[in-house]
């Protein structure tokens, strides 16, 4: 009788555990983001991401995000997207702007894996703002907004919000931003 007694609480212990990490993934348009997956297997399941998982698939970049990394992915949701001029995201998704679009979005990604401890700690030591080169070759600059959250300005001084950090995947973070940052 003890050892089903142990056996049956090893189980809920083992449950509850299992149910209390799931709780701790983050959620990201409606549904969770697994840290065992990568950019592209969590990026799918976002109901607020499926013009910037439309545009990547455009651009023909699945196999590059879901490769080795790691990445650091400022992703825009489609309300961001929504905010550009009428007719811009149509216009880069024409076969004919492959590669406008593709500099876009990789102007969103950053070489190696920078959480919001890293970005913090590269604002402090740069005196208030620090500068990341992005995959695409150009600039970001990330300081702080209202003292506490992380703010992109991009090559053309538009700026971007980071609304959701820290989305650790397999293959590097995301941070979901409120604007689409433009290069130049």
């Amino acid at each position: 009788m003890q050892k089903n007694t142990m056996l049956t609480f090893a189980l809920v212990v083992l449950t509850i555990t299992s149910a209390i990490a799931g709780l701790n993934n983050p959620v990201v348009g409606g549904k969770e983001m697994y840290p065992a997956k990568n950019i592209i297997e969590n990026a799918v399941n976002s109901a607020d991401h499926t013009t910037l998982v439309a545009a990547v698939k455009a651009a023909g970049l699945v196999e590059t995000l879901e490769g080795p990394g790691p990445f650091t992915v400022f992703a825009p949701t489609n309300e961001a997207f929504n905010k550009l001029p009428a007719g811009t995201v149509d216009t880069l998704l024409k076969p004919e702007n492959k590669s406008l679009l593709t500099k876009v979005l990789t102007y969103h990604v950053v070489a190696g894996r920078l959480s919001t401890s890293d970005l913090m700690k590269m604002i402090k030591d740069g005196n208030g703002s620090a500068e990341l080169t992005t995959v695409e070759g150009g600039k970001l600059w990330v300081s702080l907004h209202d003292g506490k959250h992380i703010m992109l300005r991009d090559e053309k001084g538009g700026m971007a919000l980071v609304t959701i950090a820290n989305v650790f995947q397999s293959n590097g973070v995301i941070h979901v931003i409120d604007n689409v940052v433009m290069p130049n």
